[in-house]
């Protein structure tokens, strides 16, 4: 919505560009210290925390105090440098270590997927939710993309921010008390990134960044699928890291940062004071249904251990629904199969960013 002038007329006031400065200063800060906290994405949840605390603090009226949304082409970017990076997990020796077990592993995401859609069904119940959104808030992994495509499919991307990233706190919270539970010690992991980040100079990840997105835009609207500013960079640099095209060159880390800081501040700055008094009263019933989500993954996790021979804990691992970086941590510091975790985790959260538009269109049609 446009805001007007102090007596209701005229072009909107524009937002003096010290306001902006400070928003980002302390998304910087915020999330910086999250991040330092060990917090899964720190610098997205300290964006949608200082979007929240900007909005609520008095943005609306004849005298805005900040911004009220971030600009589209910034929006738009972020999301298409996400769309890169989850691309770019899919190596080589992630496809190679699916092997044999594809069968069972694809059977696991699928169920996967079907609980975490009926569990958003249940969530739209709600009277302040409706199924769009809460399919887009419990579906399992790829938070990041949920979040930065849930507005373009028509969900209520705040809702889906704020329960994502509960979803992602609750797992990497007890991900120490699982491994605690099943004797192996609770180690910190050696720091290796699953991805192979730095096995390419930096300039080939901004080249990487410079080329692909512009293409996976274009393919993007060119397919017209919705969200395709995220799915077309996904799809095109998946397609050329699989293939080994890229040379394991990663999206910079500053990249990353960026990005999640505007599609974090895209949400937050979308609060009301009615949003927060909804949030309120969803949260109980969405973390109820988190646990049941996040226990029916381990029952599938115990499924597929069952049918490829793996252990207990790398069937847990590699179904837990969401915080990828922190389970592949884990899953180096306990000497479980990388490998393995890594290559289910991933084909899950890429099923899951590819089928949301039809998920979306399914349950706008039921809405209808």
């Amino acid at each position: 919505m446009r805001r007007r002038g102090a007596r209701g007329e005229g072009p909107p006031s524009p937002v003096p560009w010290w306001r902006w400065a400070v928003v980002v200063l302390l998304t910087a800060l915020v999330g910086g210290a999250l991040e330092l906290g060990g917090v899964p994405s720190g610098v997205l949840f300290g964006g949608l925390l200082v979007g929240v605390v900007a909005a609520l603090s008095g943005l609306s009226g004849h005298d805005p105090r900040g911004p009220r949304q971030v600009p589209r082409r910034a929006a738009l970017s972020a999301q298409a440098v996400l769309g890169v990076l989850v691309g770019t997990l899919v190596q080589p020796g992630t496809l190679t270590g699916l092997a044999s077990d594809w069968a069972p592993v694809v059977l696991v995401v699928l169920l996967t997927l079907g609980i975490s859609v009926l569990a958003g069904v249940l969530l739209g119940r709600h009277r302040d939710v409706d199924p769009l959104t809460g399919a887009f808030a419990l579906t399992a992994g790829g938070a990041s993309g949920l979040v930065a495509m849930a507005g373009d499919l028509g969900a209520d991307q705040r809702l889906v921010a704020v329960i994502q990233y509960l979803r992602v706190l609750v797992i990497t919270a007890s991900l120490p008390l699982v491994l605690l539970a099943t004797g192996v010690g609770t180690g910190q992991g050696d720091g290796a990134d699953p991805a192979g980040a730095g096995a390419a100079p930096l300039w080939a990840g901004v080249l990487l960044v410079a080329v692909v997105v512009p293409l996976g835009r274009g393919l993007g609207r060119l397919s017209r699928v919705p969200s395709g500013t995220l799915l077309g960079p996904l799809v095109l640099s998946a397609v050329l890291s699989g293939l080994g095209v890229t040379g394991g060159a990663q999206v910079p880390f500053l990249f990353v940062q960026v990005a999640y800081g505007v599609i974090g501040l895209q949400a937050g700055l979308a609060f009301t004071r009615e949003t927060v008094v909804v949030v309120r009263r969803v949260l109980p019933a969405a973390l109820v249904l988190v646990a049941g989500v996040i226990a029916a993954c381990a029952g599938l996790g115990a499924l597929l251990s069952a049918l490829t021979g793996t252990t207990l804990l790398d069937g847990y691992l590699a179904t837990t629904p969401g915080g990828l970086y922190a389970v592949i941590a884990a899953s180096v510091a306990t000497g479980s199969d990388v490998t393995f975790v890594l290559a289910v985790q991933v084909l899950r959260l890429l099923a899951m960013l590819v089928l949301a538009p039809a998920i979306s269109r399914l349950l706008a049609r039921r809405r209808g």
